[in-house]
C-alpha cells in the first residue's frame, strides 16, 4: 500500500519543477501545448476564460457557458449552427486531450507525471491553456501505465458524468473519446517534436487494448498516405461529417478498420 505520509518540502519542489520543465519542453514544441504551473483561476461564466475543473464537474453555469461559446464559433467557422452534440462534444474531446496530456506528456519526457484532479486545475476552452496548481504538481510521482491510466480515468470519470447529457452517449462512447483523447495527445506531441515514432509507441505502452474504462489500444500502424508517418483508426466519431457530409476524417472509424495480417 502506498505511503501516506507527505513527502519533504525538497522532493515536492523537485517534483514541481520537473514537471514545470516538461511543460516548458511541450510549449517550446507546439504552441497548442501552453500548459504551466502556477495559480488557477476561477474565472467566469462567459465561457470564453478560464474555468476552474471543479466548475466543469459541478457548476451547470459554467458548463453551458463553455458548450455556447462553442457553438458560437462552429457557427462562425463552418456556416451553419451545429447539431445539438457537436460543441459540447468538441469541449469534452479538448478538455480531455488537454488534462490527459497534462499528465502522460512529463511521463514520457521526464518519467513522472502528477496526478491532477478537477479540483486543482484551470482550463480556458478558447485557448487550451491549462494552469496546474502547484500542490497538485507537487504530486508527480515515477508511474508505470497502470497507474497513470487511473489517474486520467479518476480524473476525467466525474467530468464524463457531467458532459453526458450534452453529448448523448452512452458510457462506451464517452470512454472512446476519451481514448482518443489520449492517444492523440502523445501523438501531437510526438509531432510536434519532429517524431512522432517514439511518442506513438509510448501512447501504445499506455493503451494496449483491454484497459478498460478506456475501450481500444492505440494501435498506431503506418500511414500508406504519408509514408514515413503513423496513423490509427478512432475508437469514436468526431462529429465533422454533420457539418461537412462530404468529408470523412482519415482516422474516422467510420471509413472502417483496415484488415491487419
Amino acid at each position: 500500500m502506498p505511503s501516506t505520509v507527505a513527502p519533504p518540502p525538497s522532493l515536492r519542489s523537485s517534483a514541481v519543477e520537473r514537471v514545470a520543465a516538461a511543460y516548458r519542453a511541450m510549449a517550446a514544441a507546439s504552441p497548442a501545448l501552453r500548459f504551466e504551473v502556477g495559480t488557477p483561476d476561477a474565472g467566469g461564466h462567459d465561457g470564453d476564460g478560464p474555468v476552474a475543473g471543479r466548475r466543469l464537474v459541478r457548476d451547470p453555469g459554467a458548463l453551458a457557458a463553455l458548450v455556447a461559446a462553442e457553438e458560437r464559433r462552429v457557427r462562425d467557422l463552418y456556416g451553419v449552427p451545429p447539431r445539438r452534440d457537436v460543441a459540447p462534444t468538441w469541449v469534452l474531446h479538448r478538455y480531455a486531450f488537454t488534462v490527459s496530456l497534462a499528465m502522460s506528456g512529463p511521463w514520457y519526457l521526464a518519467g513522472c507525471a502528477p496526478r491532477l484532479t478537477p479540483d486543482g486545475v484551470t482550463y480556458d476552452g478558447r485557448t487550451r491553456h491549462l494552469v496546474v496548481s502547484p500542490a497538485e504538481a507537487a504530486t508527480a510521482r515515477a508511474l508505470d501505465a497502470q497507474e497513470l491510466r487511473a489517474a486520467i480515468a479518476a480524473h476525467l470519470g466525474p467530468v464524463l458524468e457531467t458532459f453526458r447529457p450534452l453529448v448523448r452517449r452512452g458510457e462506451h462512447g464517452m470512454w472512446a473519446l476519451v481514448t482518443d483523447a489520449v492517444a492523440q495527445g502523445l501523438w501531437h506531441l510526438g509531432r510536434a517534436q519532429g517524431d512522432p515514432w517514439p511518442a506513438v509507441h509510448a501512447a501504445e505502452a499506455l493503451l494496449p487494448g483491454r484497459t478498460p474504462p478506456f475501450t481500444a489500444a492505440a494501435a498506431f500502424r503506418p500511414d500508406p498516405a504519408a509514408p514515413g508517418e503513423p496513423t490509427r483508426t478512432r475508437a469514436g466519431c468526431c462529429l465533422l461529417y454533420t457539418l461537412r457530409p462530404q468529408e470523412i476524417c482519415s482516422t474516422c472509424p467510420r471509413r472502417g478498420r483496415p484488415r491487419t495480417a
